[in-house]
């Protein structure tokens, strides 16, 4: 089993910090990979004013300590070819995750130089996608040292977003690559506050006991020890004081994948 959780966006090394010790600390318990997560730049904002992070070189010298305090693995998106070969340049010992954006999901020439690379690659499947459109993502991941595919909601009309696990159940079935619930971002509602994306932090639970029964193994979860006054997403992300509830409900209704058909 595997958990990525961390805050939206990279704010401080303490922070960071704190949240990555706590996630562990629950991970190791149960024996699931940890992976700590956080964005250096959350390019893709409802407005002008949303906030973006910290910047590339601020996050990647964080990462590299919260690698060395901790010994864990990290992941972090990228928007661009350019931020990608900067990163392999100089940060390439600060990250072990490219992850492609929900909104970047067919961008070819992203995918494909994220894939050239040895990292381990994380394709968030977009909002707008057919389970079975993931096929075309995974065409051009054929370089990849390996590449995970995220599901996030599917668009339900405006501003809402929904998880089909009918749709979950197909790529377990279809894909011989890890498939990952990102239950936080599930329950958001794109734009649904005017300026900001809204959410509904409450069903986060819900989502991963069902995932899990289904026999989902890897988990996505933004978590912060205050969501209501984060910079971004703080509406669908999870409280770091109901992490660890999160996890033994994953742990305890995890039930092994067997395909229906």
């Amino acid at each position: 089993m595997r958990i990525i959780a961390g805050p939206c966006q990279h704010e401080s090394l303490e922070q960071s910090l704190k949240i990555a010790t706590e996630c562990k600390r629950v991970c190791d318990q149960h024996g699931i990979d940890y992976y700590f997560k956080a964005s250096y730049d959350k390019a893709n904002r409802t407005s002008i004013n949303g906030k973006r992070g910290v910047g590339l070189v601020n996050t990647m010298k964080d990462f590299r300590e919260i690698k060395k305090t901790l010994g864990v693995k990290t992941l972090t998106d990228v928007h661009s070819v350019e931020d990608l070969e900067i990163l392999e340049e100089w940060h390439s010992n600060a990250v072990d995750v490219y992850q492609i954006p929900a909104f970047l999901c067919r961008q070819t020439d992203l995918i494909q130089a994220a894939c050239s690379t040895n990292k381990i690659v994380n394709i968030k499947k977009g909002q707008f996608l057919a389970p079975w459109d993931v096929a075309g993502i995974l065409s051009k991941c054929e370089d990849a040292k390996e590449v995970w595919i995220t599901e996030r909601g599917t668009s339900f009309g405006y501003n809402t977003l929904v998880v089909d696990f009918t749709g979950i159940d197909y790529m377990l079935d279809t894909y011989n690559v890890p498939i990952v619930l990102d239950a936080t971002h599930s329950v958001q509602k794109p734009g649904g506050n005017g300026t900001s994306s809204g959410g509904n932090r409450a069903y986060v639970r819900g989502l991963c006991r069902a995932a899990s029964a289904l026999g989902v193994s890897n988990f996505f979860l933004e978590v912060h020890q205050d969501p209501d006054n984060a910079p971004s997403d703080g509406a669908n992300m999870l409280h770091l004081r109901h992490f660890e509830q999160t996890v033994e409900d994953i742990v305890k209704y995890n039930y092994p994948h067997s395909t229906g058909r």
